[in-house]
């Protein structure tokens, strides 16, 4: 069997990694692969922006590329129907492509957009707090600030709700079917520059680039890139406040803020889109008991020591704090400090600037929120509340049931990207010299389109089976805390050593001439400190600034007597890059930490992850396709737009004389009881019938099917005939959106594939090349709003 696969509300053309033969299909399968797809008609998109110390230059970098991010989904490009001429791009997505080409997907007319920022506060300790500075305490409160000391938003936003709302066709607040008429309660109705759209004086890239740069760069340095995104998307009960009660952080009462923002922002049947950017680790410590000890700060406050167990083997029973009981494992001498007290580590051990790394090893205990946490928030039907409790994710029920909109978001229209310290070679395509290319390399398909690898080649043998994946080079293996087999991605505060096996760099130790492309060189970090990493990847800064002063986001401050061989320093007159030593205060390059927590994230969320690397391969050439976070918006819209655009098939299917396929699509929906297959208003379905009843009920037994309340299964029917005018042939040929036959519209389904002279090449023409085929749906055959499409086809 291929498999019953999964597709997401609206429209969907099925999606089949084998051959397809001819016989009748079976639906005694289990499920195999989950593929959602959709003519999506609303997106959320969630911009989750580190605003700690070193990040202004990547918020810059970010602002650059919102025009992109902003026109590639809301004025997608049209494509030329047999791909013999470039893409081209009109001026409005109200506008109509030129002749011979379509758009990649219908533009989407109703998009919300937000940012929160990645500082949550000290967790319970006395570290980030408000009055030090107001972005220590955002608490996952939507942003629309232009100075980053600032607690009011000042840059317009929908409604005042904190977002924007994208709507070119003025229909924000107007009736069901109601001509849309520019009003002040509508969205933004500019892309870029004012006009007579809408009644307001901005834009949509004018604000969000506004947005971005006003996130800031003095919040928490403890940052909670994960949790904070947890904390406006889902999290059941956010706390209000968290107090110590003795030794412990209580969290106390519900955020009113965030539950309000969270149901104006967030829609049930919306696409939601979450990109995070940041150049550190994620730190989101758990908010209870003790954990808000990793974040205290004051008094010389140091952490206890770990078993020496931990040295060797982190995931051994007795690897533990010091500070914990230590029943069944031996008595370790180095466990006891000299009052007779647990032992606790020095301030060269423990810097307080560098404790969210490698926690279990060097402290015994992780205070840290699991991966699983997030991983269950953006796929499951039910998370735990604050007392444990399994309860509906707020992802997958309706925040608002008020809004007229009870539809249920399918977990296969949440997609998570993250723009993180990765050094971009490690993820980039490889052209045909096996070298990372963003501007020729090959995809899975063996075309030179450039860019990053998506989630399938991610995940494919490298460098001819040397490594089981590109994971295994970037994120290596977490849960038996191995590292990443490319030495740049390594924590270490301790200078590293090795090479990266795609592109042979070598690391450079400090002491030593040399440079590499990736990360420069190592440095001497000062002894005393309050700590630092070495770092992952490095990017040359657009302008270079002076670190003299107290500026604490700047990484060329060096105090007295101390050595200054850091890699994004200015060298002194007369040296060159590879000198080891010595450097100015004059900063030229930024830098970025091994993003593992992200990573591993984003693998475990298979293709609803995106990889892209917070250090551009080049600022120089603005027009190039490898310009700033250009690559990474890029790999974004390709995966976003295989569901708003439809599927292509990879594999072709073998219709049987009839040029029909082997293939059973059902529709399941919750009708409210209403469920009627041969409805007359929607017609192109019949009911299950007895042979395809195995096919429903383990539709009806997925967790899903419970949240949404589904209570309707039909089947959408295949078209049929082969001689021109029939419905088939009508599916396959005619390229307009109301495609008739006899005078008389069509509904259902049909095979196009022009390669075996199936169909019209304008059809297919936003699919690769070598995918040039689809399972197209026309009339009322799309699925109804709502309801979520299975596909099964048999074969081989």
């Amino acid at each position: 069997m291929a498999g019953l696969l999964i597709a997401g509300t609206g429209s969907a053309f099925g999606c089949l990694n084998r051959p397809i033969a001819t016989n009748e299909p079976r639906t005694t399968s289990t499920i195999v692969e989950r593929l959602t797809q959709s003519s999506v008609d609303k997106i959320d998109l969630l911009l989750a922006i580190d605003n700690s110390g070193s990040m202004a230059d990547k918020q810059d970098i970010l602002a650059t590329a919102i025009p992109d991010l902003v026109q590639g989904l809301v004025n997608p490009r049209c494509i030329h129907k047999n791909g013999t001429e470039a893409p081209r791009t009109v001026s409005s997505p109200n506008e109509d492509c030129p002749p011979d080409f379509k758009r990649e997907f219908e533009p989407v007319k109703d998009i919300h957009i937000g940012i929160i920022s990645s500082s949550l506060g000290g967790h319970g300790s006395g570290a980030c707090q408000a009055m030090t500075s107001a972005s220590n305490v955002d608490m996952a409160h939507l942003l629309a600030r232009t100075d980053e000391d600032s607690t009011m938003n000042d840059i317009p936003t929908y409604l005042n709700r904190g977002f924007l709302a994208w709507d070119p066709d003025q229909k924000k607040e107007d009736a069901p079917g109601q001509t849309g008429t520019p009003d002040e309660d509508d969205g933004e109705a500019d892309i870029e520059g004012d006009t007579n759209a809408d009644l307001n004086d901005t834009s949509l890239v004018e604000q969000l680039t506004a947005m971005v740069k006003g996130t800031g760069q003095a919040g928490c340095g403890f940052e909670a890139q994960l949790e904070s995104v947890y904390r406006f998307l889902v999290d059941p009960e956010p706390y209000e406040s968290i107090v110590l009660e003795g030794d412990n952080a209580v969290p106390k009462g519900v955020d009113s803020v965030v539950m309000t923002q969270r149901s104006q922002f967030l829609r049930p049947s919306s696409l939601l889109a979450i990109i995070m950017l940041s150049d550190e680790n994620d730190c989101s410590i758990r908010e209870e008991g003790r954990n808000y000890l990793v974040a205290e700060t004051s008094r010389g406050f140091r952490l206890w020591r770990p078993r020496t167990e931990c040295a060797t083997d982190p995931g051994h029973e007795c690897c533990r704090s010091c500070s914990q009981k230590q029943d069944g494992c031996p008595v370790d001498p180095a466990c006891t400090g000299p009052d007779g007290n647990p032992a606790r580590l020095s301030a060269a051990e423990d810097p307080v600037n560098s404790r969210c790394w490698d926690q279990k090893r060097r402290f015994g205990f992780d205070f840290l929120y699991p991966i699983d946490r997030y991983r269950r928030a953006f796929t499951e039907a039910q998370i735990p509340n604050r007392k444990g409790e399994l309860v509906p994710n707020p992802l997958f029920s309706d925040p608002n049931p008020d809004d007229g909109d009870s539809t249920i978001r399918d977990p296969g229209l949440v997609f998570f990207a993250g723009i993180v310290g990765v050094p971009w070679q490690d993820i980039a395509r490889l052209n045909e010299a096996g070298e990372p290319d963003l501007l020729q390399g090959l995809n899975e398909n063996g075309e030179p389109v450039g860019g990053f690898k998506n989630a399938t080649e991610l995940g494919a043998p490298l460098l001819d089976n040397a490594f089981a994946s590109t994971w295994e080079l970037i994120l290596g293996d977490p849960a038996n805390y191995q590292p990443p087999k490319d030495p740049f991605m390594v924590e270490s505060t301790a200078p590293r050593s090795g090479m990266n096996p795609i592109t042979g760099d070598t690391i450079v130790p400090p002491g030593q001439a040399g440079w590499n492309t990736i990360n420069g060189r190592e440095y001497t970090i000062p002894p005393g400190s309050t700590g630092d990493l070495q770092y992952a990847c490095i990017f040359d800064l657009p302008e270079s600034k002076s670190c003299e002063g107290s500026n604490q986001s700047c990484d060329c401050r060096v105090l007295m007597g101390q050595t200054n061989d850091n890699p994004l320093c200015q060298p002194e007159a007369g040296n060159d890059q590879a000198d080891p030593e010595p450097r100015t205060t004059t900063q030229i390059k930024a830098k970025a930490y091994p993003g593992l927590r992200e990573l591993q994230l984003i693998r475990e969320l298979g293709p609803q992850g995106i990889v892209g690397s917070v250090c551009p391969a080049q600022l120089e050439n603005t027009n190039g396709a490898d310009y700033g976070y250009r690559p990474a918006i890029g790999a974004i819209i390709d995966r976003l737009k295989t569901v708003l655009g439809g599927q292509c098939l990879p594999r072709t299917l073998t219709p049987d004389e009839g040029q029909q396929v082997s293939c059973l699509i059902l529709e399941a929906r919750n009708s409210q009881g209403q469920c009627n297959c041969l409805d007359p208003r929607t017609p192109g379905r019949t009911d299950v019938t007895p042979t395809h009843q195995p096919a429903k009920d383990e539709v009806l037994s997925l967790d899903i099917a419970k949240v949404s309340g589904w209570d309707c299964v039909c089947e959408i029917q295949q078209l049929e005939g082969k001689d021109p005018g029939t419905p088939a042939v009508e599916c396959r040929t005619n390229v307009n959106d109301n495609v008739e036959s006899g005078g008389q519209p069509v509904h259902g389904w049909c095979y196009v594939d022009p390669s075996i002279r199936l169909g019209d090449e304008a059809i297919v023409a936003d699919c690769p090349s070598t995918e040039r085929r689809k399972i197209r749906f026309t009339g009322k055959g799309e699925a109804q709003q709502g309801a979520t499409l299975f596909i099964t086809c048999s074969g081989e």
